[in-house]
């Protein structure tokens, strides 16, 4: 069973879990990196006119990516990590769950965050996705030391 952590970093907090994951699990590394890079003030939550502000208050939003498609047909698992925004997902998570087949894959989430817990923002993945196979994993804000599965 081939495995493949796909993370969206903004800071690097979370790819850190993610590279610390990968080395534990065997997995490969897939960046979801959107295609124009975020910037402090992008990131600026407390700025309603910030670019994630903008995107977090709109559901359909789906910021474009650096790579529109990822050939996941040699997985069975994927783990998709993200830091927490506003209690889920960031939208160019769900950009990359749009853009690629996730059929009969296991989709196992994990994310960081400096306050929120993973239940909602898996629970908000389910509803949105309901066709996909799609569990929590684990919160990594710390040191990442065993499978998350």
């Amino acid at each position: 069973m081939k495995k493949l952590i796909a993370y969206f970093s903004a800071s690097g907090v979370t790819e850190k879990a993610a590279k610390q994951l990968a080395q534990i699990t065997g997995a490969d590394l897939h960046e979801i990196a959107p295609a124009i890079a975020y910037t402090q003030a992008d990131l600026d939550w407390r700025d309603k006119k910030s670019r994630s502000t903008m995107e977090m208050t709109d559901p359909q939003s789906r910021p474009a990516l650096a790579e529109e498609k990822t050939d996941l047909s040699a997985y069975d698992t994927v783990y998709i990590g993200f830091p927490i925004w506003w209690g889920v997902a960031p939208r160019v998570v769900n950009t990359f769950i749009d853009n690629n087949d996730m059929a009969g894959k296991q989709l196992v989430i994990f994310a960081t965050s400096g306050g929120s817990g993973l239940d909602y923002a898996v629970k908000d993945l389910q509803k949105t996705y309901p066709q996909l196979h799609i569990k929590a994993g684990k919160l990594l804000n710390g040191s990442v030391t065993e499978d998350i599965l």
